[in-house]
């Protein structure tokens, strides 16, 4: 029996489904992880998805395994080499961005413990569950991804505001979006009460 899958996947793509199957609105409580995210979305910006999906490795390789501290400690150097790799997005605000984000990121970490409980704290530490019945349902803005994006850019981050946040919010499980037919939405509701939502760490 074929599985039911949110509207706007494309199954033909198996390393699509793959990532919407297993990681997309799965809760994220790591730091490593949630930074992983942000990178990839910042990197989005203007582009599809799944473009960036296929260059992930590409990522990985090029940003130290997410590693914060390691991204943080870039320099104009290592920016232009990345400039230079073909596995990435070679757009220079983009790359520049994730090393100045990377920054700001353990900023928040030293104040609030950890990125995910600053995050979580915008949902109150609890996932936020919509009713998603067609594509027209879903939107690409909140009044929480508005007040997100916000905060952030007076934090100093760059390349993530409203819309892509919304998206980073769907992809980290801050907001399950996933339709109401799709058979991971209830699996991951019912993951929820084997969760401490605020217990984080660095």
């Amino acid at each position: 029996m074929t599985k039911c899958r949110c509207p706007w996947l494309d199954d033909t793509k198996p390393d699509y489904v793959e990532y919407h199957d297993t990681e997309w609105g799965v809760p994220v409580f790591d730091d490593q992880k949630m930074f992983e995210c942000l990178v990839l979305e910042s990197a989005q910006a203007g582009l599809s998805w799944y473009t960036i999906l296929k260059k992930r490795e590409g990522y990985r390789e090029a940003f130290a395994n997410f590693d914060v501290n390691k991204v943080a400690q870039y320099s104009e150097k290592d920016v232009e080499a990345l400039i230079q790799n073909p596995a990435i997005v070679r757009n220079r605000l983009k790359i520049e961005a994730t090393v100045n984000n990377a920054k700001r990121f353990i900023e928040i970490q030293q104040e609030f413990g950890s990125f995910c409980k600053y995050i979580w704290g915008f949902v109150d530490f609890k996932p936020i569950v919509n009713t998603i019945e067609t594509l027209e349902d879903y939107v690409a803005t909140s009044e929480i991804s508005d007040k997100l994006a916000k905060d952030m850019k007076k934090r100093g981050f760059k390349f993530l505001g409203s819309t892509t946040l919304y998206s980073h919010l769907q992809a980290t499980g801050l907001i399950n979006d996933h339709s109401t037919s799709c058979f991971r939405r209830n699996e991951i509701i019912r993951g929820y009460d084997e969760k401490d939502f605020t217990n984080f760490t660095t």
